[in-house]
């Protein structure tokens, strides 16, 4: 009886940590096409809704990894119980929501992994960890794909401007550039990148349940998720995404860099190749981390646009805490659970009232569809030098080459 409650418990917790990862990384897909104004706000959180629920039924490589890969399990290695992936799963809710509070676009799939990890380490011991799998399918893919993702929307937005770049045959001086295509190209990059999030993240969560699952010696060691799983799993994440993660919209349109169209074209193009080519190779991509990437990549391919570091910083710092720092709620979530029954109901408490307190601090300071990106003028936002001073320059450089 006390496995199945915890199976349940385990479950329902799986189910809620999916609806937060929908609503932190919405802006992963949204965030630059509301900022350069292709799409309007709710409708660009519903599309992706709709194409996170399609995208988490095309594959379930990922689940696997998760499932059967980062920590060991069935007879040829390490028993992990149910109270222990409870603990791993409250260290990553936790961390998700203080990183949704403060607006950071951390990764859900990190503090995921952080707290399994963490968990398992103080429940069972450090070998339960496969290190070689985390390695490869978790830790070198978070180093590689961002950096990977910048140089492409770098490229891609360079390529962007001169091939459409328009100049006067006779006089040589600009003209106005028509560029509005990649404002309606968007629709259709975005799209493909709220796809892409959904055969990514979505089947985390699945591969958790199927862990759990596995562990209460319901499912075979090293099968994949059932069709329930995966059918609760997309519609969790669907859900989530709907919900909208306004405050990660805002640092993500328009925190980083001031978006133009077609910085948002490259930016999407190149995160959404990233994930789908990472879904395919069963890795478990930090879908935040290759949109962060992308779209700091893409700033910096356009002349005359600032980067803002500070904020780059800060969500850089974000990365390199949340593996350790979920691993560390994990980790004593788990010394707790191991008490036993009253231990657990001490940590569901626990966990719950910071929710709680997380959702009404949030409240103080209310960031929705209004007011996570001024859509109206992050378009026009890229500061550049007036065109007398641009001439001006040119004319001193002129007259110093002489």
């Amino acid at each position: 009886m006390e496995i199945t409650f915890m199976v349940a418990l385990v479950i329902a917790l799986a189910l809620f940590f999916d609806f937060t990862n929908g609503f932190h990384d919405t802006a992963n897909a949204m965030a630059t096409p509301i900022a350069t104004g292709a799409i309007k706000p709710k409708t660009a959180v519903a599309l992706a809704a709709v194409l996170n629920l399609v995208g988490a039924f095309l594959s379930t490589e990922v689940a696997k990894t998760v499932s059967g890969g980062i920590i060991k399990e069935g007879s040829d290695g390490i028993q992990i119980t149910p109270d222990i992936i409870f603990a791993g799963l409250m260290g990553a809710i936790l961390w998700n929501m203080i990183t949704w509070l403060k607006g950071l676009p951390s990764s859900s799939s990190h503090a995921l992994f952080g707290g399994l990890i963490g968990a398992a380490i103080a429940g069972i011991g450090i070998h339960s960890v496969n290190f070689e799998s985390l390695m490869q399918k978790v830790i070198l893919p978070a180093i590689f794909a961002p950096l990977i993702a910048a140089g492409v929307a770098y490229i891609c937005t360079r390529l962007a401007y001169a091939l459409t770049s328009r100049h006067d045959p006779e006089t040589g001086s600009k003209l106005t550039q028509k560029r509005g295509g990649f404002r309606t190209g968007q629709i259709f990059t975005s799209s493909l990148v709220a796809l892409a999030h959904g055969t990514n993240d979505a089947q985390k969560t699945m591969g958790i349940i199927t862990l759990v699952l596995i562990a209460a010696g319901t499912q075979q060691p090293g099968s994949g998720p059932q069709f329930w799983v995966i059918a609760a799993c997309a519609f969790a994440i669907a859900i989530g995404t709907y919900a909208g993660g306004w405050r990660i919209i805002r640092t993500m349109g328009s925190g980083l860099t001031d978006v133009k169209p077609a910085q948002g074209f490259a930016a999407e193009s190149s995160t959404a190749s990233a994930i789908l080519a990472s879904s395919h190779l069963g890795f478990a991509l930090s879908t935040t981390q290759v949109a962060s990437g992308s779209v700091i990549g893409s700033g910096l391919g356009r002349k005359g646009t600032s980067v803002r570091w500070g904020t780059a910083g800060r969500i850089a710092i974000g990365w390199l805490f949340t593996l350790p720092a979920a691993g560390i709620v994990g980790a004593l979530t788990a010394l707790l659970v191991k008490t036993g029954v009253v231990g657990v109901l001490i940590a569901a408490v626990a966990g719950t009232s910071a929710v709680l307190f997380m959702f009404f601090q949030s409240r103080k300071s209310h960031v929705g569809h209004h007011n996570a990106v001024e859509v109206e003028e992050a378009g026009q936002a890229v500061r550049f030098r007036k065109k007398k001073a641009m001439a001006a320059s040119r004319a001193n450089k002129s007259k110093g080459v002489q």
